[in-house]
């Protein structure tokens, strides 16, 4: 109930309005990966997803920012979310394990590799768990998201959405070439983002 009613809430400020360029909505699993502008992105790239593939995809999000009170309240019931630690001192083994277990149990997930939100057009550098989970699940499709708008929607210290039109486009699917390093996929999964601003 808790999710319609976010979906709902979104769809009413935002629009949300997604636009396929280089891929269709599958039931496939995947993982999207996007620009981080605003806070509103999880749940953007969320609601623009069809219904059916909702049920399935987990955001990915920041345990010391969505781990407690309301926040945590709508992470787990309202997203179904993936809670991650950001600070290594505070991690017990591999930082990416949550994520793991979610792909390994056939969920698909919503991810923001800058690991921060940036509030430029153009994204930040990739941090490099997106190619640790690319060389991990091969099968895994890697769709490219930009957010458009985002960030002039629920601008950095904003406690309430400003009713603007914000559009999600997805791109094609990003494989990981045989052979390629770290440095040149993050790069080529940059660009596909990039490409879609």
């Amino acid at each position: 109930m808790l999710s319609r009613l976010l979906a709902a809430a979104v769809k009413l400020f935002i629009g949300a309005y997604p636009r396929w360029r280089g891929s269709q909505p599958s039931p496939a699993q995947r993982i999207y990966f996007a620009n981080h502008g605003s806070h509103l992105d999880t749940v953007a790239l969320w609601s623009a997803l069809p219904p059916p593939l909702r049920g399935h995809t987990r955001p990915v999000a920041a345990r010391d920012y969505w781990g407690s009170g309301i926040r945590e309240v709508i992470a787990r019931r309202g997203f179904n979310a993936v809670l991650i630690e950001r600070d290594r001192d505070k991690c017990q083994g591999d930082a990416l394990q949550p994520l793991y277990d979610a792909l390994d149990a056939g969920d698909s997930l919503i991810l923001f590799p800058e690991g921060t939100r940036n509030h430029e057009p153009l994204p930040q550098p990739f941090k490099s768990g997106l190619f640790h989970l690319a060389q991990r699940y091969p099968r895994v499709e890697m769709i490219a998201v930009y957010l458009d708008n985002t960030r002039r929607c629920l601008p950095k210290g904003s406690p309430v959405p400003v009713p603007l039109v914000c559009t999600v486009r997805f791109g094609a699917p990003v494989a990981l070439r045989p052979g390629e390093d770290k440095a040149a996929f993050l790069q080529r999964a940059w660009q596909a983002v990039a490409d879609l601003a």
